[in-house]
């Protein structure tokens, strides 16, 4: 892993277990320390009790909005504003409204570093991963 010398550890949300299980074997392959968990009520508690370096949550999970609620939690919290926190959605191709965090408005209303739709492409998610790290 070419990002520093700690292991950094990532929180993995998704209600898909093929998917989790797909992204944490490519992420663990890479370096990285993963914890999972399968709904937002869950994905809370890992984060309060693990404080990952970064968290990757899928947007659709119990509800339409399962990712952002999560997302939104983890930003308020004193720790979480200061890592990472990538949505996972396929939103865009099955409804077809486009949204993103390109723009501070998004950022300031998604409450995510970035957004990322799936089928997630890994490479990408890594290059967003080394590139906040190499910034703390």
């Amino acid at each position: 892993m070419a990002i520093q010398d700690k292991v950094k550890k990532i929180l993995l949300v998704d209600d898909d277990i093929d998917l989790l299980e797909q992204h944490k074997t490519i992420l663990q392959a890479k370096g990285f320390k993963i914890v999972t968990a399968e709904n937002v009520e869950d994905g809370w508690n890992v984060f309060k009790k693990e404080k990952p370096d970064a968290a990757v949550i899928d947007l659709i999970m119990e509800e339409h909005d399962s990712g952002f609620i999560l997302c939104h939690k983890i930003k308020r919290d004193l720790y979480g504003k200061n890592i990472p926190v990538f949505i996972l959605t396929s939103a865009t191709y099955v409804t077809g409204f486009k949204f993103g965090t390109s723009t501070s408005e998004e950022k300031e209303w998604i409450k995510a570093d970035a957004l990322l739709n799936k089928p997630i492409v890994e490479e990408e998610l890594l290059k967003k991963l080394e590139a906040f790290f190499e910034t703390v």
